[in-house]
């Protein structure tokens, strides 16, 4: 545990209120200490005290923490407890402003989404489970089939009606147009947009149609009961049909469409089309999957090409 004793005395006084006042854990109040002694080492360094420190210096021991190697959530937290400390100091009189209000630590880098390889994907979309229900096994593989095979969001996938008729456009609902060999979905901001079917979705769509029936309602993905499905259960099928199928990864609704996006971008090349099949209004939503792009090729080179393979010291 650390000895206050060695921090100043406004900051003693400080740790004495957060632990009176916000009656923290005994962890917690040491966090806060040990946040205030790395703020008085990065203060001793450059010759000031505590409560003289000004933005510049705060800005400073950022830079100084990230290229140590510390993580953003990290420096994030550490600002945070910083704040809290001149806030008070603030209120107290014992400064004019908050050095550190309005700074802020460097970006975390975001995740990259997770899509499955081709041959998981196909192998999820081409499964038949032995001795499943057919109703459901073909209801799951058409979802299958939309979610990859058009780059489908759950929330569009279990708003698809039968067809354009009983209001659907209206109310913001998408439709199945077997016809001419599209589905039409309202996305994000409400925004339409119209995708192709491939012959394997247009194949798992007929085959569910058979087996759906006349039952009541314009619901293309119905449960047991005939009600619209929820997203709800689109994840659970989904999760239980790629356990069965021997995936290593639980798949989710979401995932699928990261597959679709990336295997696209593989072979095509053309973001701006991929954009438009996504329905991203900013094609920097989209360049996300170039990274992805990137991080496959960079994984074949590596696995293949002479000059990656490093060579055994002599």
């Amino acid at each position: 545990m650390i000895d206050s004793a060695r921090l100043p005395p406004e900051a003693q006084r400080y740790l004495e209120h957060v632990r009176v006042e916000k009656r923290l854990a005994a962890r917690t109040h040491t966090l806060y200490a040990l946040d205030l002694e790395k703020l008085v080492q990065f203060a001793s360094v450059v010759n000031v005290r505590l409560l003289q420190l000004q933005p510049a210096h705060i800005r400073r021991f950022v830079a100084q923490m990230h290229g140590a190697g510390r993580s953003s959530r990290g420096i994030a937290l550490i600002l945070s407890g910083w704040r809290g400390f001149f806030s008070w100091a603030a209120r107290q009189g014992l400064i004019a402003s908050n050095p550190v209000q309005g700074v802020r630590g460097p970006k975390a880098a975001r995740p990259l989404p997770k899509a499955l390889g081709v041959d998981d994907a196909v192998r999820l979309a081409d499964f038949h489970a032995a001795g499943a229900d057919p109703w459901l096994e073909a209801r799951d593989a058409a979802m299958v089939e939309l979610l990859y095979g058009c780059g489908l969001r759950v929330g569009e996938l279990v708003g698809l009606d039968l067809s354009a008729g009983h209001g659907a456009a209206r109310e913001g609902r998408g439709w199945l147009d077997l016809e001419s060999g599209e589905v039409h979905v309202f996305g994000k901001g409400g925004k339409r947009r119209s995708l192709p079917l491939g012959a394997a979705a247009r194949q798992a769509l007929a085959v569910w149609l058979a087996l759906r029936g006349a039952q009541e309602g314009m619901a293309l993905f119905t449960g047991l009961r005939g009600t619209r499905l929820s997203a709800q259960s689109v994840w659970k099928r989904l999760r239980q049909r790629s356990g069965t199928a021997g995936l290593t990864t639980p798949v989710h609704p979401h995932m699928l469409r990261h597959s679709f996006a990336s295997h696209l971008l593989q072979s095509s090349g053309d973001l701006r089309a991929v954009q438009e099949l996504l329905g991203h209004a900013n094609i920097t939503t989209t360049q996300v999957y170039t990274r992805l792009d990137f991080q496959h090729l960079a994984k074949v080179y590596d696995a293949a090409h002479p000059r990656a393979r490093k060579k055994p010291a002599r």
